[in-house]
């Protein structure tokens, strides 16, 4: 029994790639993430896809919800899909944390390092990979969508690859893309990787 499993990265906002969001603010969608969005559900549409899960965070929940409306799936809310709790860093313009040692360990050794008063990419990793496998036991007509963010993404695909977290930032998970496992009971296989919008 196996599952093809779709983890598309939420669609830009606002504050993309210059704020530390994680599980702070609200920020929706810009408009070049409903874009990348409406690609994602365009893509998607051909894949049966028949369940589809979001993390809490409002930006997965609107990239979800515009996935949801073209394969016909009402998005289901899963906290395992969640962004990492980065802790005191949450909000933080990202420059402004070059120089902290903290910050320097966090890029360099993920499978150890923890943010400060948050959480450990391992157990991070370790809950998004536990859903991933129940949902790789289930039986399923089609394909599922699961939205969620960068970081949970790259560790997923390190986890299953065989990678050191340490190593999960030599590949990209770009806003609005695509990255496609097949899991089941013997484990999971990489079938693409961060495929998006030429």
């Amino acid at each position: 029994m196996t599952t093809i499993i779709h983890l598309v990265r939420h669609g830009a906002h606002a504050d993309a790639g210059r704020v530390l969001t994680g599980r702070g603010g609200d920020d929706g969608l810009a408009s070049i993430g409903r874009a990348q969005a409406a690609w994602a559900a365009e893509r998607l549409g051909s894949q049966k896809v028949v369940h589809v899960e979001s993390s809490p965070q409002r930006r997965t929940r609107e990239t979800a919800g515009v996935i949801a409306a073209v394969c016909g799936a009402e998005p289901e809310i899963v906290e395992a899909l969640d962004e990492l709790d980065f802790g005191e860093w949450t909000g933080r313009v990202i420059a402004d944390l070059d120089g902290d040692p903290d910050w320097t360990r966090w890029n360099s050794a993920r499978s150890q390092a923890r943010v400060p008063g948050g959480e450990r990419m391992t157990d991070a990793v370790s809950r998004a990979v536990a859903h991933l496998n129940a949902l790789g036991r289930q039986s399923w007509s089609g394909s599922v969508v699961c939205v969620s963010h960068a970081d949970i993404i790259r560790g997923v695909v390190a986890h299953y690859l065989g990678l050191s977290l340490d190593r999960m930032l030599l590949f990209d998970v770009d806003p609005g893309s695509i990255t496609s496992l097949v899991v089941g009971e013997w484990g999971g296989r990489l079938l693409s990787l961060n495929v998006q919008a030429a």
